[in-house]
C-alpha cells in the first residue's frame, strides 16, 4: 500500500523543461526509460566495479552492480510502501558517473582536475543526465524529474559546503534544495547500493581466490550464515555452501535496513515526501548492531581485496592510462571523436576544455582506454 509520505509521481515538481505528460507511463516511469536507454547506462557494461572488465567474465561489471542494486531497492521500496519506479529510477543511474577503472580511474581523474574543480562521479552522473546526452531534439541530457535528480545529487545524504561545478552549474538552474535530506525512495537506493557491493564483492572475492571461504565464515553475522547452513545441509560442496551463506548474508541485510526504516518512519509519523526531507535525520538506516559488523567486513574487503597485492599491480597500470590521456587530449583536443569538436572550439578557457577532457575520459569504457592509449602512446600501461 502506498504511503502518504511516498513520493507521489501525479505531483512531481516537474521537469527543467516542461513536457506533456505520457498516457501509459508515470513520470518516473519515464525517468526509469530514459536511462536504461541512454548511452551512458550502455557503457556501465564495460566499466570496472572491482575488476578490470577484461579480468574474467564472471565478475560484477557497473552494469550488472547497478542492475542488483535497483533490484533490491525496488524491493524495499515497495516494503515500505514507497514509489519503487523513483527508486528504481536513481538506483539504476547512481552510477553512470563514473570513469573507466572504478574508483582507481576517479581517484586519477580527481588529481587531473584538481587545478580546475576536481572530479566527482555522483556529480559527474548529474552533469551526464542534464547535460552530456545529447539525443533529444528540444534540450540537453534527458530532462529527468526534480525528483530523480535530486536523488542523484544527494542520495547520500544533505550536499553543504562548495558544491562541485558539475552539480553547482544545474543547482544554479533548477534548485535541487541540496542542504536537506533526500525522498526516501533516494534513501533506499542509497542502501541499496551498500548492501549489493558488500554482498558481491564477498562473492567475487571468493572467485578470485583472494581469500577463502574458512575466512569468511569467521566475519560478524557470516559466522551465523555458515552455521545455519552447515545445520541444515551437511554434505554440500564449497561452492553451494558459500553461495547459500552469501544468500542469507544478502537477506539479513535486506530485512535489517527495512525493519530500522520502519521503526524511523514510525517515530517520525511523516504526512508528506518533504517530511522525510524535512526530518533532519536519515529514514532509511542499518541498525547500530549491523553497521558494527559491516564495518568488520569492509576492512576485511579493503586490504584483502581492493589493497590485494594483484589487484594494486592492475590498478598502477590502469591509473597510468588515465594520468596519460589526460595531457594527451589537453595538448592535442582533435583526437576527440567529431561530436566533441563544437565544445572544444567553443572553450575559452583552460579550465574549460580541461573539463571538456575530464567529460570525455569519464564516458570510456575500460576496453576504450586502453585501445586509446594503446593508439597513441603504446608502452606497457595499453597491456
Amino acid at each position: 500500500m502506498r504511503q502518504s509520505y511516498a513520493s507521489d509521481p501525479a505531483h512531481s515538481r516537474g521537469r527543467l523543461y516542461p513536457e506533456g505528460l505520457s498516457t501509459f507511463r508515470s513520470p518516473y516511469q519515464r525517468d526509469r526509460d530514459r536511462i536504461i536507454h541512454s548511452s551512458a547506462f550502455r557503457r556501465l557494461k564495460h566499466k570496472t566495479q572491482v575488476f578490470v572488465e577484461h579480468e574474467g567474465d564472471y565478475f560484477r561489471t557497473r552494469l550488472t552492480h547497478s542492475i542488483e542494486v535497483a533490484q533490491v531497492a525496488r524491493t524495499i521500496a515497495g516494503v515500505l510502501g514507497l514509489d519503487t519506479d523513483l527508486t528504481e529510477a536513481v538506483a539504476l543511474a547512481h552510477d553512470l558517473g563514473h570513469p573507466p577503472f572504478g574508483h582507481t580511474g576517479e581517484d586519477a581523474l580527481n588529481v587531473l582536475m584538481a587545478p580546475y574543480g576536481g572530479f566527482d562521479h555522483n556529480a559527474q552522473a548529474v552533469r551526464i543526465v542534464t547535460s552530456l546526452e545529447r539525443h533529444y531534439a528540444e534540450f540537453d541530457g534527458l530532462n529527468l524529474t526534480w525528483e530523480t535528480l535530486e536523488g542523484l545529487a544527494k542520495h547520500n545524504g544533505p550536499v553543504t559546503g562548495d558544491l562541485h561545478y558539475a552539480l553547482a552549474d544545474y543547482n544554479a538552474r533548477h534548485d535541487l534544495e541540496l542542504n536537506t535530506y533526500a525522498s526516501a525512495e533516494a534513501q533506499v537506493a542509497a542502501l541499496s547500493d551498500d548492501i549489493a557491493y558488500n554482498n558481491h564483492d564477498l562473492h567475487d572475492g571468493l572467485r578470485a581466490e583472494l581469500f577463502s571461504t574458512d575466512e569468511l565464515a569467521e566475519m560478524p553475522i557470516l559466522k551465523d550464515c555458515f552455521a545455519e547452513v552447515d545445520r541444515r545441509f551437511s554434505d554440500l560442496n564449497y561452492y553451494r555452501r558459500r553461495h547459500e551463506a552469501l544468500r542469507r548474508f544478502f537477506g539479513i541485510l535486506v530485512e535489517d535496513v527495512i525493519a530500522q526504516a520502519r521503526g524511523r518512519l514510525t517515530d517520525l509519523d511523516p504526512a508528506t515526501a518533504q517530511d522525510i526531507r524535512n526530518a533532519g535525520r536519515p529514514m532509511v538506516v542499518f541498525s547500530d548492531g549491523v553497521w558494527k559488523d559491516l564495518t568488520v567486513i569492509r576492512q576485511f574487503l579493503f586490504h584483502r581485496m581492493y589493497r590485494a597485492p594483484s589487484v594494486v599491480v592492475v590498478r598502477e597500470k590502469v591509473t597510468q592510462v588515465v594520468m596519460d590521456l589526460f595531457p594527451l587530449l589537453m595538448n592535442t583536443p582533435e583526437l576527440m571523436p567529431r561530436q566533441w569538436r563544437k565544445d572544444v572550439a567553443e572553450a575559452e578557457t583552460e579550465t574549460q576544455l580541461a573539463r571538456i577532457v575530464a567529460d570525455y575520459i569519464a564516458g570510456m569504457t575500460d576496453r576504450f582506454a586502453r585501445q586509446v592509449h594503446a593508439k597513441y602512446l603504446g608502452g606497457p600501461a595499453s597491456q
